[in-house]
């Protein structure tokens, strides 16, 4: 097998109880990347079994454990996973077995060969039950429907990044489910690559029926910020805007009802609708203005992460 690229790798891959798959998914990635210079990151986030444990049993020199205080969910496990990456090319995947590392190359060749910043799988044959697939279906249909971007797969966790896309995702919440959105907005150019795909091995699946919901309220935020987090009087400023003249017109409206024509406006409750869409459109153009002034003081402020490690091992050992 060709090396395609000398440069560090940095494997991510988020661990919540996975004892019984971490071990065989380290002999994979390693019969996968003969060769190559690359580093095993594992984020531990809180795991309730000995996942831990047995990572820092194995003793692998090319394996770095990221402990987490507290379970902060996928996303901030791959935020934290990403920040401390060193290579040139950050791969993320998940830990149950269900991805392929031997994949890895094929991916790794797009990215470097054909300048991709983002190379992504769309997986064959999928091994998950109807629970997994019909949600993971409506929900592709719908991020494509929203965003126009056209990504078959946003749920495979198997993506080779470049180091500086990778760096500049943000990730929080759950927006792990929107990775390649994310790098499309920050510019990224990206190839979609069929890639393998397992049943699971070991461990209860963490992932349901309700899936669909998040997806789309986590869309939702998603687009809100992208769109007018730096500049929400865009939003709030125009809607209210346009409140404050419909509750104008509906005034004036009224005024030429009881002086023009004499008649009672008192208990119309179209009265009550004009001044409520004033009153209204003064409060959100006022949140407009709160929030540009609370997003200068964000930029401007010390960046903090929203995650807190609490140790990191190299072979099993504390560093």
């Amino acid at each position: 097998m060709d090396i395609v690229t000398p440069s560090l790798l940095s494997v991510v891959v988020p661990l919540y109880n996975e004892e019984e798959n971490v071990v065989l998914l380290t002999q994979k990635i390693h019969e996968s990347l003969p060769g190559y210079n690359y580093q095993i990151i594992y984020i531990d986030d809180f795991s309730t079994d000995n996942t831990k444990k047995v990572v820092k049993g194995m003793e692998d020199p090319k394996v770095h454990l990221i402990e987490l205080k507290k379970n902060y969910g996928q996303s901030l496990a791959l935020a934290a996973g990403i920040d401390y990456a060193e290579g040139d090319y950050i791969i993320t995947m998940d830990g149950d077995l269900q991805n392929d590392p031997s994949d890895i190359p094929q991916m790794l060749s797009y990215s470097i060969h054909k300048d991709y910043d983002l190379v992504t799988g769309i997986r064959q044959k999928r091994k998950d039950s109807l629970i997994k697939k019909i949600p993971s279906k409506i929900a592709n249909y719908m991020v494509r429907r929203v965003t126009k971007l056209d990504i078959k797969d946003n749920g495979c966790a198997l993506k080779v990044f470049t180091k500086d896309i990778a760096k500049d995702l943000n990730l929080y919440g759950e927006m792990h489910r929107f990775i390649t959105l994310l790098a499309h907005l920050e510019g990224a150019q990206i190839k979609q690559v069929p890639v393998k795909h397992h049943a699971g091995h070991a461990g209860v699946s963490k992932y349901g029926p309700e899936r669909v919901f998040k997806v789309v309220a986590d869309m939702m935020l998603l687009l809100f910020i992208r769109k007018y987090f730096q500049r929400p009087i865009h939003l709030f400023g125009i809607f209210g805007f346009l409140l404050i003249i419909l509750g104008v017109l509906i005034n004036i409206y009224l005024l030429i009802v009881k002086f023009g024509l004499g008649e009672d406006i008192g208990n119309r409750p179209l009265l009550t609708f004009g001044l409520m869409f004033i009153l209204g459109g003064i409060q959100l153009f006022t949140i407009g203005i709160v929030m540009e002034l609370l997003i200068r003081t964000y930029y401007e402020s010390q960046q903090k992460r929203p995650y807190r490690i609490k140790k990191v091992s190299i072979g099993g050992q504390s560093t």
